[in-house]
């Protein structure tokens, strides 16, 4: 999934102030450093998808190549990229 800067940024406060209005989470430090760096986890969960994606790619179309005919990317990239991620512990 390919959210924005501001997509993510709007998830996380919306997960922030779910936390606080529930008086579940006590920062320890300021809300506005702990804000910032949950943007930069999910942002880096996020870019680590993009790459699982990129070689899941190169894997389809080296597959492409080997079998020409009988190869419907379609079906075999969901397959792929949910093996490859399992097997790399990726969370999609």
């Amino acid at each position: 999934m390919k959210l924005s800067s501001m997509e993510i940024e709007k998830m996380v406060r919306k997960i922030f102030d779910a936390l606080k209005s529930n008086n579940v989470a006590q920062f320890k430090t300021t809300e506005d450093k702990v804000f910032k760096r949950a943007v930069e986890l999910v942002k880096e969960e996020f870019d680590k998808e993009t790459v699982l994606e990129k070689e899941v790619n190169e894997m389809m179309d080296e597959l492409e190549r080997q079998n020409p005919n009988n190869f419907e990317r379609y079906k075999m990239f969901p397959l792929l990229k949910k093996k490859l991620a399992k097997q790399k512990g990726i969370i999609l």
